[in-house]
């Protein structure tokens, strides 16, 4: 019938790749052993996307902080995934390195990943401190700094939100849009 609305068959969309840079802190992580980052790095290709660029920072709030601003000003990437300095220790600063740099927090990224991590490891999700926001149009998350944390958030959330075909809505469908308050000179 022609009067009725056509309706887009969830294989219409096709997928967009994105450019993910993988910030690993740590004082003892070097590339060759550092899991957390390799999990993150085979996730995110094997879903299509194309990885940026990789390092390793020590947990030091100017470090990470200048390694995740020179990402934010480069336009090939698009999101910024960091793991670990995410606890309670005196050691663990990346979000106090971060936070400030959003100009827009995802509350809903730490608690359905708090959900997911339940399921997983029950209390014990409440010593990490995850967090997500956007800082001048780029996606940045905050990840614990274990393998299976990032196995959780790129599989029970990320994969889903990074990907544009996802429904009802997605993050990459909005992301040409991050910046409108900046192009307004508003905040």
């Amino acid at each position: 019938m022609a009067d009725e609305p056509r309706s887009e068959s969830p294989d219409a969309r096709r997928f967009i790749p994105l450019g993910i840079a993988v910030l690993t802190v740590s004082d003892t992580r070097r590339l060759a052993d550092d899991r957390s980052g390799d999990t993150l790095v085979q996730r995110l290709t094997e879903a299509g996307h194309r990885l940026a660029d990789r390092a390793i920072v020590p947990d030091d709030v100017p470090a990470i902080r200048a390694r995740v601003e020179g990402w934010l000003g480069d336009s090939g990437i698009d999101v910024v995934i960091t793991t670990g300095g995410t606890g309670f220790t005196g050691r663990d600063v990346t979000p106090e390195a971060l936070e400030p740099l959003f100009e827009k927090r995802m509350d809903g990224f730490s608690a359905v990943f708090h959900r997911i991590s339940y399921d997983k490891i029950g209390t014990s999700t409440l010593q990490s401190r995850a967090t997500a926001g956007v800082a001048r149009a780029t996606y940045v998350f905050a990840l614990p700094g274990s393998p299976g944390a990032c196995r959780d958030a790129w599989d029970g959330i990320l994969a889903q939100q990074l990907d544009y075909r996802h429904r009802p809505c997605n993050f990459v469908e909005i992301l040409p849009r991050l910046d409108e308050h900046l192009r307004r000179g508003g905040g």
